[in-house]
């Protein structure tokens, strides 16, 4: 009996040492709704699952770009693509590894209430009336400066000649909370938004259109990794963020209740919830 005891030890002790010396993955991430759901849930599965060790770095989008190439940290899960980062994809595209798609279906765009009459601001174009310009003072609320939506937006205002407006830098928290201010007193306002966004659940809002295409089209967001990454850590890790995919409406949902609850509670409600999604990312088996 103590000889297989002193087995059992021996090897809960191996495991332990093993699991402590393995390097850490570096996830790299931004403070927007989607993108947190997202490298929550995945680092979770990963800890949990995988026994991979996980440390989230809160980093502006063009720093993240830069620290993948750079090797400072190792993942992103993030990636709007083709239009919205091809910028940074441009630069640093040949230093990453791209490993395909979490979700699709995602958009870009400028968002109003929709007590705002479509009759009077349905598109774009529509902000230039002076009348307008008046009711929104002549402001658009955006999110942070270096993110792909606010170079597209200030490519927005050139295309549609609406140099008299300011395009104000915040957050993704500073935007949703100009908007929950502005819906309260029933104000006009536009802000940056996308999807997916907890905020379309919450409220009742529109896209303005966008007939030049301006702040583009339907966006892919990809898990990037950084070179030698395959290498470095094994192989049901990378597997994993390959074949890592949720629904457009799982991933709302799961939004919508981290901002009623949190992350972490509307993460482990997932994963109870969709077991054979979840098995399949990690082990690449469909459940019968």
């Amino acid at each position: 009996m103590r000889y297989w005891l002193g087995i059992a030890i021996l090897v809960l002790s191996i495991s332990t040492a093993y699991a402590a010396d393995k390097q850490k993955l570096r996830i790299g991430w931004t403070a927007w709704s989607d993108a947190e759901a997202v490298t929550r849930l995945a680092a979770t599965i990963l800890q949990d699952r995988l026994q991979q060790p996980v440390e989230l770095v809160l980093l502006d989008i063009g720093i993240q770009y830069q620290g993948l190439a750079n090797g400072d940290i190792d993942a992103m899960l993030m990636a709007w693509l083709p239009l919205t980062h091809k910028p940074y994809m441009e630069k640093v595209g040949h230093q990453v590894v791209d490993l395909g798609p979490l979700y699709t279906r995602a958009r870009l765009g400028w968002v109003v209430p929709d007590y705002i009459p479509e009759d009077q601001l349905s598109s774009i174009a529509d902000l230039k009336d002076r009348e307008v310009m008046r009711k929104l003072g002549k402001q658009i609320h955006g999110i942070d400066p270096g993110a792909g939506l606010m170079q597209a937006s200030e490519k927005a205002i050139d295309v549609y000649g609406l140099n008299n407006y300011r395009l104000i830098s915040s957050s993704g928290a500073g935007m949703t909370a100009a908007l929950t201010r502005a819906i309260k007193r029933k104000k006009w306002i536009v802000v940056t938004g996308w999807s997916p966004h907890w905020m379309f659940a919450r409220w009742k809002l529109r896209y303005l259109q966008d007939p030049k295409l301006a702040l583009g089209g339907r966006e892919r967001i990809h898990a990037l990794v950084r070179k030698d990454f395959y290498q470095d850590f094994p192989v049901e890790v990378t597997e994993f963020l390959s074949r890592m995919f949720i629904p457009m409406e799982e991933l709302e949902s799961l939004i919508a209740k981290a901002t009623d609850s949190s992350y972490e509670t509307a993460v482990n409600d997932y994963i109870k919830q969709h077991p054979n999604r979840v098995n399949y990312w990690v082990s690449g088996k469909l459940s019968q």
